[in-house]
């Protein structure tokens, strides 16, 4: 996609039902878990990506719209890797007026020098583009970090925990990063990934590829459980539902951490 080619990108959006079913669900999540608050200044980590456009233009919308006062600004991390299209990521912005701000970074020869024989590529990428994402927020002065994080995400972390790590933990719509300052909020926590990717294809967002070595193979237990939820769907239509709610409804007398149980006990 050539960068003129975003002027046409999103288009009448708003109006369409779809769209409002997004804000909606946005607008719901910032209400029930109190992402935002007046004088708010929130970075908006945009990657090119359908999660993280939608999750900018939604929180624009609700912006413009919203009783209280706060501020968005975009900003995209390169991290390197050749062919990634910031210039299509920079026209976006630019088409649609928003405060943004372009970050490069050498993070892709930095992985090439410091990962180790068979350990995970997203994950050191991830380290170091989060890491990048709160000191640009920081000198931004952001108060709060916007990740685009949506519903099947949030159901896929809490079953990779269960499987594989042997923890029972998912993600959080709000809490306050590991810096100390920056507060990361997760406003698509509501949304299914079908509606986004429908939204994504309504208003032929500019998606680009994040151009990685490993784009399209990796995170492969990831895919495992994507492929189980849609499974499960098949025979139970509410289980993503079901399982997000459970996130919300926990009852620590009923499950086994013994630090739980000494913490009853010390009471």
């Amino acid at each position: 996609m050539k960068p003129e080619d975003t002027k046409k990108a999103s288009a009448g959006f708003t109006d369409s039902q779809l769209f409002k079913k997004l804000r909606h669900g946005v607008g719901k999540a910032i209400g029930d878990f109190g992402l935002i608050e007046k004088g708010d200044r929130i970075a908006v980590a945009v990657s090119g990506g359908k999660d993280s456009y939608t999750l900018l233009l939604v929180l624009e919308e609700l912006r413009r719209r919203a009783p209280v006062q706060f501020e968005l600004v975009a900003v995209n991390i390169d991290s390197g890797y050749p062919g990634y299209r910031t210039d299509v990521i920079e026209a976006f912005f630019r088409t649609h007026n928003f405060t943004y701000k372009m970050v490069p970074s050498e993070h892709y020869a930095i992985i090439q020098e410091k990962r180790r024989p068979g350990s995970s590529y997203c994950s050191i990428c991830s380290r170091l583009k989060r890491g990048e994402l709160y000191e640009a927020a920081q000198t931004l002065g952001c108060n709060k970090l916007a990740l685009g994080h949506h519903q099947d995400d949030f159901i896929e972390t809490l079953l990779l925990n269960q499987f594989f790590v042997g923890s029972l933990k998912s993600m959080a719509a709000s809490m306050l990063a590991d810096n100390g300052i920056i507060t990361v909020i997760r406003p698509l926590v509501y949304l299914a990934e079908d509606d986004i990717i429908a939204f994504s294809r309504q208003a032929e967002l500019p998606v680009v590829c994040c151009c990685c070595p490993v784009c399209g193979t990796a995170d492969m237990q990831r895919k495992r459980m994507k492929r189980l939820l849609t499974d499960l769907q098949a025979d139970i239509p509410h289980i993503k539902n079901s399982m997000l709610k459970a996130l919300s409804n926990v009852h620590p007398r009923h499950l086994l951490d013994l630090s739980l149980r000494r913490d009853t006990a010390g009471a």
